[in-house]
């Protein structure tokens, strides 16, 4: 699906400024020829529970499973306030281009990964987080 397919929850229920945000930059992005996919946004709590399961069970591990998939009590998917995109060349175009949206990139380890950082716009892009458990909104 696309930033543009309101028939979603995935996007419809993203925050409305991160939505407005990603709808900004894919129309620039598509005059450079840059198509945005959204691989995952908004989930559900349960969703959420079910993928940190699945990656305690792929890892080993609730700490390895952490430095990809929050609890669905911290996840910024469940808020609303976060979005997985793709293909290489979105975010790629995202990582030159998104500050000037408020879109960046947070983890270091997930290039696909972008929330709304609106002092981005001014400030340009705040440094990243290794991964989700070097950030305080993750702990528990």
């Amino acid at each position: 699906m696309t930033v543009f397919d309101d028939g979603f929850p995935a996007v419809t229920n993203l925050d409305a400024a991160l939505l407005g945000a990603l709808r900004d930059a894919a129309s620039d992005a598509a005059v450079d020829g840059v198509g945005f996919v959204v691989n995952s946004g908004w989930r559900s709590p349960q969703y959420q529970e079910r993928l940190l399961l699945e990656a305690v069970w792929t890892h080993g591990s609730e700490r390895k499973a952490a430095r990809l998939v929050a609890t669905p009590g911290t996840s910024a998917h469940v808020s609303g306030d976060a979005v997985d995109l793709g293909p290489a060349e979105a975010t790629a175009w995202l990582s030159e281009h998104g500050a000037r949206y408020g879109l960046c990139q947070v983890y270091a380890n997930e290039p696909w990964h972008y929330e709304l950082r609106p002092e981005a716009i001014v400030h340009g892009r705040p440094p990243m987080y290794a991964d989700p458990t070097h950030d305080p909104r993750m702990q528990h």
